[in-house]
């Protein structure tokens, strides 16, 4: 396989602490209740934050990089099942932009506490309601995502496995 029918470093690298970061949010999102209430809890959630914020910023550089200056690649699969794969790409950047943006706004809502070192205000800290719900959507939000990242990988290891194409390889990285 030549450079042109590879991702940049840039690009492959983006997409990797991508999902190491959603896979590691999810985790977290899954377990933060399983901490004793006080320091322990409070510092998972402080993690799950940062790592949704380093997400944020990752997903803003990844996709200013992506439009500005990595390699595009043609669709490797022609016709609808292409035009398929492009839009399940754009859902996947929509819902991670979403996912986010709604978990930033349920820390300001609810409020918290940042490692200890400083307190996020409430937006509006009588109204458990509002917090509710939007917990509420950005959990399914966030399972969404799983979900339809867990398919994009299925259908990367069916190329891989079963087509015996390339499409897989042109996201890993190289090894000198």
């Amino acid at each position: 396989m030549n450079n042109s029918q590879s991702y940049d470093s840039k690009t492959i690298w983006y997409h990797w602490l991508s999902a190491g970061l959603i896979f590691s949010l999810w985790i977290i999102g899954q377990t933060i209740d399983f901490f004793p209430k006080g320091t322990p809890r409070i510092t998972v959630r402080s993690m799950h934050i940062t790592f949704g914020v380093i997400l944020a910023v990752l997903l803003i550089f990844r996709i200013v990089w992506k439009n500005k200056s990595g390699v595009k690649l043609p669709s490797a699969i022609p016709g609808i099942l292409g035009r398929l794969s492009t839009g399940a790409h754009h859902a996947l950047y929509a819902l991670i932009t979403v996912t986010v943006i709604v978990g930033l706004s349920a820390t300001w809502i609810r409020g918290d506490n940042i490692f200890n070192l400083f307190q996020i205000p409430a937006f509006d800290p009588g109204n458990k309601e509002l917090r509710k719900q939007v917990v509420d959507i950005h959990e399914l939000l966030a399972n969404s995502l799983l979900i339809l990242a867990i398919l994009h990988g299925m259908i990367a290891m069916w190329h891989h496995w079963i087509k015996k194409d390339d499409v897989l390889k042109r996201m890993l990285p190289r090894l000198k």
